[in-house]
């Protein structure tokens, strides 16, 4: 695990992904990433996909030090906390596209 990358997510997802949605595990998952410091658990499943993959697409330091800085000021702020309909983050059920392989030997860094 590293300081910055797409959070890891339950195990159980894993068959739930669409081929898209599982380029999250080229890079190793992280404490903090896009999708924390770009509305956290008040976002939803298919747009926080989408942050993890663009970080995936866009890696590099200079995106590491704004993910560390947005951190810190979400952190003091307390944004994003909270869904709209739970606590933290509702079930992903997945999506309605194809889904890719349940072997989480497939998904290791």
């Amino acid at each position: 695990m590293s300081l910055i990358g797409p959070r890891p997510l339950l195990v159980r997802y894993l068959d739930r992904y669409t081929p898209e949605q599982a380029r999250r595990h080229d890079v190793r998952p992280g404490i903090t990433g896009w999708a924390q410091v770009n509305g956290r658990n008040a976002i939803s499943w298919e747009k926080r996909f989408e942050y993890d993959v663009y970080y995936v697409d866009h890696f590099s330091l200079a995106l590491d030090m704004k993910i560390l800085w947005l951190t810190v000021i979400k952190v003091f702020k307390r944004e994003g906390i909270s869904s709209q309909t739970s606590a933290t983050m509702e079930e992903f059920k997945g999506s309605n596209y194809s889904r890719v392989s349940s072997d989480p030997e497939t998904y290791k860094n």
